[in-house]
């Protein structure tokens, strides 16, 4: 990995930083707005129709846990490989069920950011744009997954120095 790392040297480990920031900060946000209103989370979360109702409680609960979770650590860098792969793992999920929900003429906000539930102004411009950007944050977190080093970790074994290597 190690060769794979310093081929990118020292560009990459900039972009990996900013990579990691970025997803670090999409879930710290998108978990917090979720997490201050649970009752409106649960409403995003059956909206989708996918779940048995009696899961959604739990799903609902679990999710900005999560995405709070992994944005802590990938803020702290801890574990940037697993956190990564995680985090292109969940937005693959997102993609999956906004994909679901547009195919079955769903009009629903997708809740990602907060909110959720039917939406009457919800089209294809609006589903294909939620993907858009999923798929935009899931390129963040390949990156990351590829190229886990960077400046200004916790964790030493994800660290790179701040300066050039000779």
């Amino acid at each position: 990995m190690a060769d794979r790392d310093s081929a990118v040297r020292p560009w990459g480990n900039w972009v990996s930083l900013l990579a990691r920031l970025v997803l670090a900060a999409i879930w710290i946000v998108s978990g917090s707005l979720k997490a201050s209103d649970m009752l409106e989370t649960r409403v995003a979360v059956r909206a989708y129709q996918v779940l048995p109702d009696w899961a959604v409680p739990s799903v609902a609960f679990m999710l900005p846990a999560l995405e709070i979770l992994l944005g802590v650590l990938l803020l702290l860098g801890i574990k940037n490989r697993w956190m990564a792969i995680v985090s292109a793992v969940v937005f693959a999920l997102f993609i999956v069920m906004i994909v679901q929900a547009w195919a079955r003429g769903l009009q629903i906000d997708c809740g990602c950011f907060g909110g959720g539930g039917y939406d009457a102004s919800a089209n294809n411009l609006t589903y294909l744009s939620e993907i858009a950007r999923d798929l935009a944050f899931m390129v963040f977190a390949v990156w990351l997954a590829c190229f886990p080093h960077t400046p200004l970790t916790v964790e030493p074994g994800s660290r790179t120095p701040l300066r050039r290597r000779p």
